[in-house]
């Protein structure tokens, strides 16, 4: 029997901090081994036939650790656009910025848009990047925008659903994902995707996330072939 393969993975990355501590390095050098993991798992979800992949790379309650460090990770952020978009051209990949986009400065914001719309074009493969980004942020954020439309006249109260709310979403269409992995062995969510979770399955391995690999994915697509997704049936 062919193994089943997600069509969405988003991954909770987690444990830089700790990677560093570990090897008495500076946080910051733990986030650099972390954007190194980011190109092989872009790598692994293309060669596996996973076509979309999510990954939370800074939440809205990151903006308040030490300033060296978000300035340290906002630099990240531009280095990766700036060295790593060749490869998602290569792969045929599509970025996608989720999150609060007015959080970031405007230089560093033009450079995300920029890549987004040069690499717009794609349909093989979509990466989607979840900056400044939280689960109830979201949700705040598409009740607002619903309750635009609905004073505007363009949208009838009585007719919204469930699929109404998914419009308005960061990401219109982007469909839930189908499995969450999160390394380092915590336990919990944190504020991630929580409207689109509903249904997914969760992997936690305790592997930090610079050390995470092509055994580490394949475990995570093995338990997530064994499971079995009634979505609240029999």
């Amino acid at each position: 029997m062919d193994r089943q393969i997600p069509k969405h993975v988003a991954i909770i990355m987690d444990g830089n901090g700790r990677w560093a501590q570990q090897r008495g390095l500076p946080r910051l050098k733990g986030h650099e081994a972390g954007s190194e993991t980011v190109r092989k798992v872009i790598r692994l979800c293309r060669d596996n036939g996973v076509k979309y992949l999510t990954l939370y790379a800074f939440s809205t309650e990151n903006w308040k650790r030490p300033k060296e460090e978000v300035e340290g990770l906002m630099a990240l952020l531009r280095h990766f656009l700036d060295e790593h978009e060749k490869e998602l051209h290569e792969q045929r990949v599509a970025l996608r910025i989720m999150g609060r986009r007015t959080d970031f400065v405007p230089e560093l914001l033009a450079a995300i848009e920029a890549a987004e719309a040069r690499t717009a074009k794609y349909d093989e493969g979509f990466l989607q990047l979840a900056l400044s980004y939280s689960g109830r942020a979201e949700i705040t954020d598409a009740t607002r925008a619903i309750a635009r439309a609905v004073k505007a006249g363009e949208l009838d109260p009585d007719a919204i659903d469930e699929s109404t709310v998914g419009q308005f979403l960061y990401i219109p269409g982007l469909p839930d994902p189908d499995l969450i992995i999160r390394t380092s062995g915590e336990l919990r969510i944190s504020n991630f995707m929580l409207w689109q979770a509903a249904y997914s399955e969760f992997f936690i391995t305790p592997t930090l996330w610079p050390d995470f690999g092509a055994t580490d994915f394949d475990a995570a697509l093995a338990a997530f072939s064994q499971r079995k997704r009634r979505f609240g049936g029999i």
